[in-house]
């Protein structure tokens, strides 16, 4: 997959030097996030480290990163943005950017060196795939399942999602088109090194529509991805999609009876935007606030709270132990070799350019 590229502090005073006086920065900042473990995990590894340097801030929080592009598109239209950062997928900042919706970034004037005076954008290297982006973490959509109601065959595929005979019940997948296209061309037969291929043809859309008709009275839909692991935790679903570190607080924090099944766990970025047309006052806390947030030692420390990996390459050493349950990590990230044994790449740019189509369709089906 091509992507597009970009062409721990060295002293605690640098961590806390204001990027502009204090009375030239806003002290309120609206974060827009996904809300469940994730944004806990961001409120844990640096917001509240920031608040506590910065007591006269106030933070907002708005869970509505599902919809972040709708809703940025329908701010710029009023005039009226209300947002001041904006976690997004890599494909969302991608189309963000490339409307003038997001803000271009500078990665290493705006954004912290390493420790070791690397540039920031040589840290993050490929993983800033838009001029807009700053990449937080590498996560994967991957299934989930109730020990309890496999039998003595749990799935090792995942095209169990598809054989209800074997697994009847209902199955949790995430109300858009993408990974739910992608799993049903594999599981008909196609290629992984084929699916954006057959996917960009109206017969390859068709086809995997016909995989998912399969299914489809058998499916609880979506938005949040703290959904399916209630769903499974009720065992309103025998399996289903959601997002691995959602899946390991279900599993190792809660100890619900919940499986993993890493089979074609598709691998995504997460990152930050910054909404273009903010008043210089909010754009200077929110960039105050990104440099700090995104630094060396925060992305490490959000490893501490949930099974993502870090954005930056100087970040992995330091990812160790779980803050509270004392467990290491590593095993429990989407990255590690056990786990990556059969991967689906996401193309970050074949949905950037195919999303609006492509969801069309899908609700178009959905409505069916």
């Amino acid at each position: 997959m091509k992507l597009r590229k970009l062409t721990a502090l060295a002293a605690t005073t640098a961590l806390c030097a204001p990027m502009a006086m204090a009375e030239d920065m806003a002290n309120e900042m609206t974060l827009v996030s996904w809300g469940g473990a994730y944004q806990a995990s961001q409120v844990k590894a640096y917001v509240e480290p920031y608040l506590a340097l910065h007591p006269e801030v106030t933070v907002i929080w708005d869970e509505s990163s599902a919809e972040a592009t709708a809703k940025m598109r329908a701010m710029s239209e009023a005039g009226n943005i209300t947002w001041d950062l904006v976690d997004v997928v890599a494909s969302d900042s991608m189309r963000l950017c490339d409307e003038g919706l997001a803000m271009e970034i500078n990665h290493d004037e705006d954004l912290a060196a390493a420790p070791d005076g690397t540039p920031a954008s040589e840290d993050f290297g490929d993983l800033i795939v838009s001029d807009c982006f700053v990449p937080q973490i590498v996560y994967s959509t991957t299934f989930g399942y109730r020990t309890d109601m496999v039998g003595d065959t749990p799935p090792t595929s995942v095209c169990a999602i598809f054989d209800l005979e074997a697994y009847p019940g209902k199955r949790a997948l995430q109300k858009r088109p993408i990974d739910n296209m992608e799993w049903a061309l594999f599981c008909d037969g196609v290629a992984k090194d084929e699916i954006y291929d057959v996917l960009g043809t109206d017969e390859g859309v068709a086809r995997a529509l016909a995989k998912l008709d399969t299914i489809k009275d058998s499916v609880v839909w979506w938005t949040a991805g703290a959904e399916t692991p209630q769903l499974l935790a009720d065992g309103e679903v025998v399996m289903g999609s959601t997002f691995n570190g959602r899946l390991f607080s279900a599993i190792a924090e809660q100890n619900q009876p919940i499986g993993m099944l890493w089979d074609m766990q598709s691998f995504d970025l997460d990152g930050w935007v910054v909404p273009a047309g903010l008043p210089e006052a909010r754009k200077a806390r929110v960039m105050d606030f990104l440099k700090f947030a995104t630094d060396t030692q925060r992305l490490a420390d959000q490893a501490k709270f949930i099974s993502y990996g870090p954005a930056r390459a100087s970040s992995a050493p330091l990812v160790g132990k779980h803050a509270d349950l004392g467990i290491d990590m590593a095993p429990h990230m989407p990255t590690d070799p056990a786990n990556a044994t059969n991967v689906h790449i996401y193309d970050y740019e074949w949905w950037a350019d195919n999303r609006d189509d492509l969801d069309a369709k899908f609700q178009a089906w959905l409505a069916q």
